[in-house]
């Protein structure tokens, strides 16, 4: 088919999203590939449930379930409308849906309403890898024309992606468009939940990471004179020799520097200190991320660097990866910041990522959420 309209379903955490694109190729030929396409996105939602889940300082599974029942079937006759397309019969060609990893709860709500729509419409319906929907995430590139058309940067492989978010924190290996192998992930808690974890102790509000972002800005830009107080946080598994990663120890040691150092607390006073804390938490988490993708570019001798999720709209990360990439001589691909966070669009991208390269798709195959599914295909 040398065109379809894809409609992308997003619930595996705490935004519900849709979103239908149009997809054209620019040749007619079977083995087309993702750089000979133009996308155009016809309609594009996301409901965040951020304040909700804040009185819990994290996401709530049942209350985030509820809402993405509410939120769908509110949204789609807006999506639809946006489109410019029939409610009722829409011409619609796949329908693509989250199916792990994420909150299962919530996962099965997606999965619930694509097989609804899909019997509905009679489109077929293409179950989507999360993480894969961050990579695709990253390229997209916009139209000089418009702001909703957009072409696939041309990769040049192998590939390095550093997926990093409130759920996750890992470093693939790409070798080609959809085969993947999973090199490094966090052996406990995600970068993006120590972030949320680290602004809960300061007393900052959910979500965290904006906050210490903030505060760390705040503490590189202040007047040198101020008074000089060093404080140090660990850089977990910095030297470990592999590509894993291990956050919650530097969350307990900040939760011990709160408890323990009172005359740091006391000298510099509570604004100080809380800025302090959160530019020292982010440049030990920054350093630790740089190593571990420098060091996995040079083994694997990568041509292009893809960093998504959520994490990257973090303004110091950002930079520093844009330095190394300089650094190292690789392309570095990221999302803008728009859609950096779970979004129905990346996993509407990743579907027809899948139907243009995958060989084996089993259409009957039935749709099953994975709380923990891997990205890994070799």
């Amino acid at each position: 088919m040398r065109y379809m309209k894809i409609l992308g379903i997003e619930t595996s955490c705490d935004e519900t999203a849709l979103c239908v694109i149009e997809v054209r190729r620019s040749t007619d030929t079977k083995d087309g590939s993702l750089e000979d396409t133009e996308i155009k996105i016809l309609a594009n939602m996301t409901i965040s449930q951020a304040k909700l889940h804040a009185p819990f300082g994290g996401v709530f599974p049942n209350l985030a379930k509820r809402e993405h029942i509410k939120n769908l079937p509110n949204m789609l006759p807006l999506v639809l409308k946006q489109a410019g397309l029939d409610e009722n019969k829409p011409a619609i060609d796949i329908i693509a849906v989250t199916t792990g990893p994420g909150l299962e709860p919530c996962l099965w709500t997606g999965i619930s309403f694509a097989e609804e729509l899909g019997k509905k419409w009679g489109a077929r319906i293409v179950p989507t890898n999360h993480m894969e929907g961050h990579i695709y995430s990253a390229l997209l590139c916009k139209a000089e024309i418009s702001n909703s058309q957009f072409s696939i940067f041309k990769l040049n492989f192998p590939a390095i992606a550093l997926l990093i978010s409130g759920g996750h924190t890992e470093l693939d290996l790409m070798e080609e468009y959809g085969k993947y192998k999973l090199i490094g992930e966090t052996r406990d808690d995600a970068v993006g939940e120590a972030f949320d974890k680290v602004a809960r102790l300061l007393g900052l509000p959910y979500p965290g990471g904006p906050e210490i972002s903030r505060l760390a800005e705040q503490e590189r830009n202040s007047d040198e004179h101020r008074v000089s107080i060093k404080i140090s946080l660990p850089r977990p598994m910095l030297h470990s020799g592999d590509f894993d990663f291990s956050f919650s120890g530097i969350k307990t040691a900040v939760l011990y520097l709160l408890k323990k150092d009172t005359e740091c607390f006391e000298t510099l006073g509570v604004q100080e200190f809380k800025q302090k804390v959160a530019r020292e938490f982010e440049d030990a988490v920054t350093e630790v991320l740089i190593a571990k993708t420098k060091r996995a570019l040079r083994e694997y001798g990568a041509r292009t660097l893809i960093i998504a999720g959520g994490v990257i709209a973090n303004t110091h990360i950002r930079r520093e990866f844009e330095k190394l990439a300089e650094k190292e001589g690789v392309k570095l691909l990221i999302p803008e910041i728009s859609h950096t966070t779970d979004n129905a669009l990346m996993i509407a991208l990743a579907a027809y990522g899948k139907i243009t390269y995958s060989k084996d798709i089993d259409w009957n195959e039935p749709l099953r959420a994975s709380g923990t599914a891997k990205i890994s295909k070799v």
